[in-house]
């Protein structure tokens, strides 16, 4: 008998507990099954609005039904019946998938036991072997013959809902395509085509994903089909892990993906994404939760095998958080300091809404979403000694200090990346050029998603493995709507000119985008590069239009690839070549 909020604590026995916290999981489950399918019928009626509320909807609802169930069994907060609980919940369902439902049993018992640490009498530390199953069903075609003939049943066989605009043409050239990147690769004859069966959706495009094999090796690929005005068409077709490796980066929604098996997808894309941690493929399948389990377990066990210490990041100093890492862990720590030097103008609840609204905002591949830990225990002994001082004088509110112990009560963790300033610096000068105009197009994307950076100095973006840019400093972000860019007033007093202070009226949201030529911090022949890719940024004009679209509800899809890697691209460029020659 399920219990409810009626029940006094004698009446619920550890079964009674177990039996609940199962019922719950199924409930959650299929109810994101069923929000997986809506998001899918949303891309194939071009539903955009509704998709986004769905993604939304989808975010929120693994804290809906925890919560329910800590309203349910709070009564139950006994630890001894807890143990037997969790003995009696990894006994039963075991074809449900254990690695999710083992974390949703814990999120349930942290929230009422208030744990700190981990206290596995109570709770599941170790991994379980559902992770390690071989469940994906997957499909093979023959290219060793009829290339294009396979390539196409392959996209038929989808089912992906709407009409093709031009299908025989974008086969034709996927093919071009791919035997163009296979010579290149030196993969030899192609074989063998294999892909998942389930499509990975996001936005207005699909993904079908999977590898080919060759006489000489084996590639991974993704089709990116994009569903326009007039139907679908293929967008890029993606090879190596690279390529692939930023459909499922940390800078992006989660899909929508019909999965049974969480972890044999995270183990099958693993072999096709050696370089993304398992952490953030179940993310980027919709079990971010999970992947917060995980990556909490990478943690512990760098932890655990480290001689190193915790130390501040690299960077300039942050005025709102307190930055640290550890090497051989590819993430940083952000803890919010107790107090906020000028020119601040915020507070910690301000900061921590900007963090929920990135989770839940269109990312457009350029801002990386954080995991915020409650309670992390870290030995004291895995930290310098400066970085302690530094924890104890300035961030007493989330961290508390023992003989044995540092706890994060509060600290956001994501993906480590190089500061674009740093970058710069050090990079050689093809490699630095590239990053200052990849900034620009950061900005621009962002702008697209209806976010305003705020402070867009270098030293608040980073460069990833893969040498992308990425936005990671939200205390001032706001959305592109709630701004009123203008352009600088002309004086007609040529005092104004020298004072100190502006000598018009400037309201709270007043952005004036001809300033940020003198104060983004982009020097010498950078800043000339920058001024030629990025000049228009410096117009209020440019910001006004991304209003209107923003206010109209048009928006601009950032495809998780390169202009380089459009279809067709190195068949044009090949042509061109041959008219040079």
């Amino acid at each position: 008998m399920a219990p409810s909020g009626h029940h006094s604590e004698q009446t619920l026995s550890s079964t009674d507990i177990a039996n609940a916290i199962w019922r719950g999981f199924g409930e959650y489950s299929a109810e994101f099954a069923s929000l997986t399918d809506g998001g899918i019928a949303c891309f194939q009626k071009r539903k955009w609005a509704e998709l986004h509320a769905l993604t939304v909807d989808r975010l929120d609802l693994y804290e809906r039904h925890v919560s329910l169930l800590v309203e349910q069994l709070r009564s139950a907060a006994s630890a001894t019946r807890w143990t037997s609980a969790k003995a009696n919940f990894a006994e039963a369902h075991t074809d449900a998938p254990l690695d999710i439902a083992t974390t949703f049993f814990n999120s349930v018992t942290r929230r009422i036991f208030q744990t700190v640490g981990v206290d596995d009498t109570i709770e599941f530390a170790e991994p379980n072997n559902s992770a390690m199953d071989t469940g994906v069903p997957i499909a093979e075609y023959d290219i060793s013959v009829d290339f294009e003939a396979s390539l196409r049943a392959m996209l038929v066989d989808r089912d992906l809902g709407p009409e093709w605009r031009h299908l025989k043409r974008d086969v034709t050239l996927a093919a071009q395509e791919i035997r163009t990147r296979a010579d290149h690769l030196d993969l030899g004859d192609l074989l063998t085509l294999v892909v998942a069966t389930p499509v990975f959706y996001r936005g207005r495009s699909a993904y079908i994903v999977g590898s080919m094999q060759a006489t000489r090796g084996s590639v991974p690929v993704a089709f990116a089909i994009h569903h326009t005005v007039p139907g679908l068409a293929i967008g890029a077709v993606l090879l190596e892990s690279g390529q692939l490796s930023a459909l499922f980066s940390y800078t992006r929604a989660a899909f929508f993906v019909r999965v049974t098996k969480p972890g044999a997808m995270v183990s099958w894309l693993r072999e096709l994404l050696p370089h993304r941690d398992p952490h953030e493929l179940y993310s980027a399948i919709g079990y971010r939760k999970h992947g917060k389990t995980e990556l909490f377990r990478d943690i512990m066990r760098c932890v655990d095998s480290t001689e190193h210490r915790f130390t501040q990041s690299r960077g300039v100093r942050g005025l709102v958080m307190i930055v640290f890492d550890l090497e051989g862990l590819g993430v940083v720590f952000k803890v919010i300091r107790d107090r906020f030097p000028y020119p601040k103008r915020t507070t910690r609840r301000a900061i921590e809404a900007k963090y929920r609204q990135v989770h839940r905002h269109d990312r457009a591949g350029r801002m990386i979403d954080a995991y915020n830990f409650s309670n992390l225990r870290l030995p004291v002994g895995v930290f310098s000694d400066q970085l302690l001082e530094e924890l104890r004088t300035d961030a007493t509110r989330c961290v508390a200090i023992d003989d044995d112990f540092v706890t994060l009560q509060r600290v956001y963790v994501e993906r480590k990346v190089v500061p674009l300033d740093i970058y710069v610096r050090e990079a050689n000068p093809i490699k630095a050029e590239a990053a200052i105009i990849d900034y620009g197009r950061a900005i621009k994307n962002l702008a697209s998603a209806n976010i305003f950076p705020g402070d867009m100095l270098l030293k608040n973006f980073g460069v990833t493995h893969t040498g992308r840019v990425v936005f990671y400093d939200y205390d001032e972000l706001c959305k592109v709507t709630e701004c009123r860019f203008r352009e600088i007033p002309v004086s007609t007093n040529a005092d104004d000119d020298m004072s100190a202070d502006p000598w018009f009226s400037v309201g709270d949201n007043d952005v004036f985008p001809e300033e940020f030529e003198r104060f983004l911090g982009v020097r010498g022949e950078l800043r000339q590069v920058f001024e030629f890719h990025h000049g228009d940024l410096w117009d209020p004009r440019f910001w006004r239009r991304a209003q209107e679209r923003a206010t109209t509800g048009e928006s601009i899809e950032v495809f998780p690839y390169e202009k380089s890697a459009r279809l067709g691209a190195s068949t044009r460029a090949n042509a061109l070549s041959r008219m040079a020659r």
